[in-house]
This record gives structure tokens, sequence and C-alpha cells, in this order.
């Protein structure tokens, strides 16, 4: 089986449909789509749109999805996280926004040996930065893979004999990590903003057959992306981050 990975779209047009372009998923694959549909870019609306017309085998949601569709407070956002919510929260459909409200919480299994998260298994809230993070995540998993983002931070974890192993993916348009064996807890980073230096757009390819997660990097035009932030009068801070990877 084939699944197409994406999390953390955060509302960047420009960047789903560049990584479409390339991931090219047919009736046959599965879309696995990780939280974070909105949030902090300029179109929110028509990145639902695009990802339902997609027909995801599954979708769960993420921190910025909830807070968004009205399910829970910003509290726990920063000022320019909370500028660009409330902002989605004004611009989004009332069908956007009842989807978005509908999304269920992870982890949801996907077969005998993958399982999506947005957190961690245990807390969809929750981050996985380091090793120790990791081993709790790994250790609350139902399935062998589990497929996780909200960090932004593309990043593979492997516990096996006790202890947890971390894998830091090159920066290539393509990174594989071989998951046949052992337990593993693996962020295929961020399609619509990136945080670990890299600009690009990031998402996962699974083969379950050949026991394979490749992690993809694919430009797209992030000036357009920038310029209707700006039209849009979202925090200048997010869209310098942008061409930063930051």
């Amino acid at each position: 089986m084939r699944y197409v990975v994406l999390s953390d779209i955060h509302s960047n047009l420009e960047a789903l449909e560049a990584v479409l372009a390339e991931a090219r998923p047919e009736p046959g694959d599965g879309v696995l789509v990780l939280g974070d549909l909105v949030g902090y870019g300029p179109d929110p609306n028509a990145v639902v749109t695009r990802l339902r017309e997609l027909q995801p085998l599954a979708v769960i949601r993420g921190n910025h999805d909830k807070v968004a569709s009205g399910l829970e407070p910003a509290t726990r956002f920063n000022h320019h996280a909370r500028t660009a919510v409330a902002w989605t929260a004004d611009v989004l459909t009332p069908d956007s926004r009842h989807y978005l409200s509908e999304l269920p919480a992870g982890p949801v299994a996907i077969d005998d040996v993958v399982e999506i998260c947005h957190g961690t298994p245990f807390d969809e809230d929750v981050y996985v930065f380091d090793d120790l993070d990791a081993a709790r995540a790994l250790r609350s998993a139902r399935r062998r893979v589990c497929l996780f983002g909200h960090t932004h931070l593309a990043a593979a974890f492997r516990l096996a004999d006790g202890g947890v192993r971390a894998v830091v993916p090159r920066r290539t348009a393509a990174f594989r990590v071989d998951v046949g064996g052992g337990r593993w807890i693996v962020n295929c980073g961020a399609v619509g903003q990136p945080r670990d230096g890299d600009w690009r757009a990031a998402w996962g390819e699974v083969d379950t057959l050949c026991g394979r997660v490749t992690i993809h990097r694919v430009e797209y035009d992030v000036e357009a992306t920038q310029a209707k932030m700006v039209a849009a009068g979202l925090p200048e801070l997010l869209v310098e981050r942008l061409k930063l990877g930051r």
C-alpha cells in the first residue's frame, strides 16, 4: 500500500498544489492528513476544499483547526499565531468551519502497521522534539509505525533494544527511512510552513510493502503565498519566515 502523508498545510495553497503535483496520488493510494489544515496562511477555505476533493483515507485535526473552528480558545498561542487564527476564523465559510470542527482527534489506526496522530499518540497537542519525547510517544503507540506532525520538523525515532535512536533527515529532495524493524515514530515535515531551515514544502510517502518512509521536499511559489499574506494583513513575521524555513 502507498500512503501520501500531508501535515501542517496551514492554509498554504501554493505549497499544497506543488506537493500534490509531485506526489500524484492515485485512486489506489491512501492520502493521510495529519492536522493543521489551516492557520498562519492566506487560503484556508481553498485548502480545505482541495483536501476534501482528494477524498483522503484519513484526516485528523490539529490545534489550529480546533481554535479556528471555535472548539478551543487561542490561549496557548503566541501573539502572531493568535492574530492569524483570528483572521482565519473570520474568513472561514460555514461549511469549512463545520468540516474542521468535525475532524477526529488522533491517534487513528490506518492498518496493522501504521497509525497517525498530530502531536503524540497520548496527547494530540504535545510536541516531540527529542529522544525523551519520542520514547514516551513510542511506548504509547498502538502500531509499529506512528506518523506525526505538529513540530514542522522532519524527524524519525526508532525504539529498539530498549533505547531510542534519532534519525535526522538530510536536506535532499528525498530522504528514505527503512522502518522494517523496530518501532518507529516519523514526522514527514510540514507542507505549508517548514521550520528546519529548508523553506521547501515537505511531504511523506509510505510504502508498506517495502517497509519504507520517504520524506520529500519540493519547491513552490513562496513569493505568491507571501504576497497574499501581505494583502490579507497577516503578521509580517509569518510572511518572512516562509522563505527562511523557520
